[in-house]
């Protein structure tokens, strides 16, 4: 009888990888990053444990947003008080904090759990070319091959 194989934290080899966000679409660039951070891309994968690797994000503020996104879409969040709801459109997120807008979109493909928030550790976004993760030895990722 065969039994399925289930990865565990001591199997589970993490690499590195660097994604260039230039004039690449948000959803396309975010739910390529999601599928890495869960460890989709690998044979290993297994849904209950972390079988993914790092990310590292760079050039975050040259991301393309299609259509007309850039005005209609918005961010929204409320502080609890009364007349506490903030609203932000995603140009001006793009704009302002480019980085957020890239980790509000993973965040929004990755699991509403513990996992998902282990996942989304190995996110590292920066809004220009330069990190500080060269010791990592990370490799370049084209993300055309996983979309």
């Amino acid at each position: 009888m065969r039994t399925t194989y289930m990865a565990n934290a001591s199997d589970i080899e993490r690499k590195w990888y660097v994604l260039d966000a230039t004039d690449v679409s948000l959803g396309r660039l975010s739910a390529a990053v999601a599928k890495i951070l869960r460890g989709k891309h690998k044979p290993s994968y297994t849904p209950h444990v972390d079988t993914g690797d790092n990310v590292i994000i760079v050039n975050a503020s040259k991301v393309k947003l299609t259509g007309k996104k850039a005005s209609d879409k918005i961010y929204s969040r409320h502080s609890g008080y009364p007349g506490g709801l903030k609203q932000i459109s995603a140009g001006e997120l793009l704009r302002d904090k480019p980085e957020r807008l890239l980790e509000l979109s993973i965040k929004g493909m990755l699991p509403d759990n513990r996992l998902g928030r282990q996942q989304l550790k190995k996110l590292h976004i920066y809004a220009g070319q330069d990190h500080k993760h060269a010791a990592q030895q990370p490799e370049e990722l084209d993300i055309t091959n996983l979309i």
